[in-house]
């Protein structure tokens, strides 16, 4: 019995490192695949988050979505979390100087810009696709004009 779970132990499944890390950073996985430089469908992600491994230039793509390192994704534990939850609360009355959370707005705000950035993109975009539908429509009118001459 102490095989097995030391099997399931020593078996790492990357993808869920990967969902573990967003969900910790309240991120969801539609807003993660825009984070990535390839803009992942929220399906896409999902599928990456089922996957046991993942290629090196994926993963590399991934952690920096997140923030974090390969390194970081591939020993991400979950145990570890809770413990260093825990050390913290428990040494912060003895240290509370150098135990406080630290909190980053780092995510928070590099969303925000992004948001901001994609919000204006998608204004040039429709301001571009409002031009060319006029500039087809004036083409189709100047071709319907030159047919009925003929």
């Amino acid at each position: 019995m102490n095989t097995i779970f030391k099997e399931k132990n020593d078996t790492m499944h990357i993808g869920h490192n990967i969902k573990r890390i967003r969900e910790i950073q309240g991120i969801k996985q539609e807003a993660f695949g825009q984070l990535c430089r390839n803009r992942y469908s929220q399906q896409r992600i999902s599928d990456f988050e089922n996957m046991v491994a993942l290629d090196e230039p994926l993963l590399e793509e991934l952690a920096a979505a997140l923030g974090v390192t390969p390194e970081f994704v591939q020993n991400f534990k979950d145990e570890n979390v809770i413990y260093n939850i825990q050390t913290n609360q428990d040494t912060s009355s003895s240290n509370q100087q150098y135990n406080q959370p630290t909190i980053h707005n780092d995510g928070a705000d590099k969303l925000v810009a992004l948001l901001e950035k994609f919000i204006e993109e998608d204004r040039v975009k429709t301001q571009s696709i409002a031009e060319l539908s006029k500039a087809v429509l004036d083409l189709a009118h100047e071709v319907k004009k030159l047919k009925e001459g003929k």
